[in-house]
């Protein structure tokens, strides 16, 4: 297994082959902590492996020991920023059908937005997906540069 795949988005975006919108949020010893680049919204953050995984049973037992603590403060995060009326936090490995480097999505969801939408979870994320409307680059900077200063504060 590799620790950097070259045309793998997450290793791309973590090398900086691809330029990473709000920039990194935050590392660990295992970690890295990013706005989402896709269509899900503002505040919605990834928490991938810093190596190229594709199945959580690859995960080393030091990073599988990280996993669970980070999920809960980034979560934690979301929902003191933004008061969401739900905060996903779902696993994602697959890139065009194929396994493709693990990380998890915490995405904040708003009820204005299922509304809107007319659908929640899966569903809800497909049609963002689907819809394919970026959050603007100054929101998602906005919100990285909040979510840093939470996460480096929750880290001390």
């Amino acid at each position: 297994m590799d620790d950097d795949v070259e045309g793998c988005l997450a290793c791309d975006l973590t090398t900086g082959r691809r330029p990473l919108p709000g920039g990194v949020i935050h590392d660990t010893e295992h970690w890295r902590v990013e706005h989402c680049v896709g269509p899900l919204g503002v505040g919605t953050l990834v928490v991938k492996p810093l190596r190229h995984v594709t199945r959580l049973s690859e995960l080393s037992v030091s990073e599988a020991a990280e996993q669970g603590a980070l999920l809960h403060t980034c979560a934690a995060i979301v929902d003191e920023l933004l008061s969401p009326a739900q905060t996903y936090v779902c696993l994602w490995s697959h890139a065009g059908g194929e396994p493709g480097h693990l990380h998890h999505v915490i995405q904040p969801i708003s009820r204005s937005l299922m509304d809107e939408l007319g659908a929640h979870g899966p569903l809800l994320q497909a049609r963002m997906l689907e819809l394919g409307r970026l959050p603007p680059a100054p929101e998602v900077e906005a919100f990285a540069h909040r979510a840093r200063h939470a996460l480096a504060r929750a880290a001390s």
